[in-house]
């Protein structure tokens, strides 16, 4: 199964802007509790897209640099990026098929 990879300031562009395999974002914090709500979906999420999308977590109190770049105001926010670019966004927690649809349309 695979597992949702943590990245920092210093490794969100090898990681993110320059992976071969599409990347949701996802922006969270320790004391968010919507975001420890999202945390199993994308472990799921992750086990199930294995090998076709790359899930990642930034912690927003670890990674300023990230979090400002992305426009982040609100957590959770999930961000979309296809070939390096930010495809799409949720803000705030939502339920597994919201995100799989989000996915399926990054795959597309």
């Amino acid at each position: 199964m695979s597992t949702v990879t943590p990245v920092t300031d210093a490794t969100f562009r090898a990681e993110v802007l320059e992976s071969e395999l599409p990347v949701v974002v996802d922006i969270w914090a320790a004391w968010c509790g919507p975001c420890k709500a999202v945390a199993p979906i994308l472990d799921q999420l992750a086990g199930e897209y294995a090998g076709r999308v790359k899930i990642v977590k930034v912690d927003a109190d670890q990674n300023p640099e990230t979090v400002t770049a992305a426009g982040v105001t609100s957590i959770p926010t999930l961000g979309f990026y296809r070939n390096g670019e930010r495809a799409d966004v949720l803000i705030g927690a939502q339920p597994k098929p919201v995100y799989a649809t989000k996915i399926e349309e990054l795959l597309a």
